[in-house]
């Protein structure tokens, strides 16, 4: 469930809204190759992700679990974690 605290006081951030669009998925495709499991980074961005989601998911299934943090108005919030691999 979305909270409205800011949560990434301690967490590694990638923060889309300086960048164009198309070069958001890219940089979140590899900050995810990056990430050991138990690993995790704080997405930012300007609107819900959640074509993003799908194409991690489609991807990497099973892979990556997100957790909402902020749920907008104008800033969206979601921890991105790599599980262990089965």
């Amino acid at each position: 469930m979305p909270t409205d605290t800011d949560s990434t006081d301690a967490a590694t951030v990638v923060d889309l809204r300086p960048l164009v669009p198309p070069e958001r998925h890219a940089t979140v495709f590899a900050a995810l190759e990056q990430l050991l499991p138990g690993e995790s980074f704080v997405l930012i961005n300007d609107h819900a992700p959640l074509p993003l989601l799908r194409h991690i998911e489609a991807n990497w299934p099973g892979l990556f679990q997100s957790e909402w943090l902020k749920d907008g108005p104008e800033e969206w919030q979601l921890a991105l974690t790599r599980m262990a691999e089965v």
